[in-house]
C-alpha cells in the first residue's frame, strides 16, 4: 500500500469575515459539491492542528493558532459510498469536528487543483443554502448566529 488510510476523524473549518461572508470552495471531481475546509487528522495531531494545516493546503491562508475557534461540536456520519476506499476495510463512518476562522476581509483563496476547481465568498444564508453536507450547513448557521448575536 503506497499511501495509508484516511482517519475517520476529521475537521470542518468555516472561514468568513466579520460581516459573515463565507469563503467556499467546489470540490475536484464533483460539480456543484460546495464545501468549507474539511480535512482528516494525519497521525496523531492535534484536531486544531489539523484545522491549520487544511486551511492552509486548501486555501493558502496562513493563520495564527489563537484566530482559530474550537466550537466542542462533533457530528458522526455515514461517510459516502464514492469516498469509502479511503478508509480502512469496515470503515463506515467519520466523526468531524467543527472549527471556524475569522478572517479580516474577503481575501483570494489559492486552491489546490487536486481537491477543489474553484472557491467564492458567499453571504452565510446563501453558503449555508449551497453546501452539499448537512453538517456543513448546520456549521455555517451555527457560527453565523453565534456571532450575529447583539452584545
Amino acid at each position: 500500500m503506497s499511501q495509508p488510510y484516511k482517519q475517520p476523524v476529521s475537521v470542518l473549518v468555516v472561514i468568513h469575515t466579520p460581516q459573515l461572508d463565507v469563503l467556499l470552495l467546489e470540490r475536484a471531481g464533483n460539480p456543484g459539491l460546495w464545501q468549507s475546509v474539511t480535512g482528516s487528522r494525519e497521525g496523531d495531531e492535534a484536531l486544531a492542528t489539523t484545522a491549520l494545516r487544511e486551511v492552509a493546503e486548501e486555501t493558502g491562508i496562513h493563520a495564527a493558532p489563537e484566530a482559530l475557534i474550537d466550537w466542542r461540536l462533533a457530528n458522526r456520519f455515514p461517510i459516502l459510498q464514492r469516498w469509502r476506499a479511503r478508509y480502512a476495510p469496515g470503515v463506515t463512518h467519520n466523526t468531524e469536528h467543527l472549527f471556524s476562522l475569522c478572517v479580516p476581509a474577503i481575501v483570494p483563496a489559492r486552491i489546490a487543483p487536486d481537491e477543489h476547481t474553484a472557491a467564492g465568498w458567499l453571504p452565510w444564508a446563501e453558503a449555508a443554502g449551497k453546501v452539499f453536507s448537512w453538517t456543513n450547513r448546520d456549521a455555517i448557521r451555527l457560527v453565523a448566529r453565534s456571532l450575529s448575536t447583539p452584545g
